[in-house]
């Protein structure tokens, strides 16, 4: 009984180390994801076509092991944030899993740093774009612009173009217009995505003493900024046509995308309901991947 007593300690203690979950909500893997689906969609685009297995594989590694360190950062730095906040309350470090966490500002900075440098003679643009991006969003964003201004979100969003950028710079590509044009789509679309949800968490956001838009301006006024960022958004995207690699199978999907995102924004204004603002956020998630989707499958083809 007491070899089982001092298993079953043993399997609490460290059991959230080893669980998926925990990972994936400290890492922020679903942002992860986004983030690299985007850096992919810059090394197709960029390379016009197949950018090669090897520096796909570079890029979803050195990019993915940079973006989930810096995820961890913001999670540390923002766990007394998050614990005021019922979106975010559930986060292993604001649940106390790791008691003495200390640890993992200094893994995420390992996990930006060493694949980086490792290939910074190989590929100096990728580790620059790469490091550009956890630059913005663990210093500029995070440190910096969420706790003091309402644009916080509108120049925090340039670590997504980072990302993109990273993805040309893989391929040797990152001066191509439409990868330039591609960043500057992700940057565009970065407030409409974060103020529709911090409309539809207003109160979250309040509570935290964070200064989002939407907490500092009637909410019709934060769904009409939105709105017009998110139309920026669609005229680049359909910008992006223009671009030699691209055809009718990108410009259908980015089309019907940007119908569903410029529908539910203008909904969203005169309509300016919690329910209205997630069905946002929702399709700003859409239309973000049919575009990249889009781009990578046209280009291929």
């Amino acid at each position: 009984m007491a070899v089982k007593r001092f298993s079953d300690q043993v399997a609490v203690a460290v059991g959230p180390l080893f669980s998926l979950k925990t990972i994936f909500v400290l890492f922020k893997l679903r942002v992860v994801a986004l983030l690299l689906f985007a850096a992919v969609a810059g090394a197709f685009l960029g390379a016009g076509g197949w950018p090669g297995a090897l520096n796909l594989l570079v890029l979803i590694l050195v990019g993915g092991m940079a973006a989930a360190g810096s995820s961890a950062i913001n999670e540390y730095l923002e766990r007394d944030q998050d614990a005021l906040m019922r979106r975010t309350s559930h986060r292993p470090l604001v649940v106390g899993l790791f008691p003495e966490p200390v640890w993992v500002p200094a893994l995420g900075a390992a996990m930006i740093f060493l694949p980086s440098l490792a290939v910074v003679l190989w590929k100096p643009s990728l580790t620059f774009f790469v490091l550009l991006g956890a630059f913005i969003y663990v210093v500029i964003y995070t440190i910096w612009l969420k706790p003091r201004t309402l644009l916080n979100i509108v120049i925090g969003g340039a670590a997504g173009s980072a990302a993109v950028m990273s993805g040309g710079a893989a391929v040797g590509a990152w001066q191509d217009p439409g990868v330039i044009v591609l960043a500057l789509l992700v940057f565009l679309w970065t407030p409409i995505h974060f103020w529709s949800l911090a409309l539809a968490c207003r109160e979250d956001y309040r509570r935290a003493g964070v200064p989002m838009l939407p907490v500092h301006t009637t909410p019709r006024q934060a769904a009409l900024w939105g709105l017009l960022h998110g139309a920026a958004a669609v005229v680049a995207g359909l910008a992006l046509v223009l671009h030699p690699a691209l055809g009718w199978l990108y410009a259908v999907p980015a089309l019907v995308g940007s119908g569903m995102l410029m529908f539910l924004g203008l909904r969203l204004v005169f309509t300016p309901e919690r329910g209205n603002a997630w069905m946002v956020f929702h399709a700003s998630n859409i239309f973000l991947s049919l575009v990249l989707l889009a781009v990578c499958v046209d280009a291929l083809l």
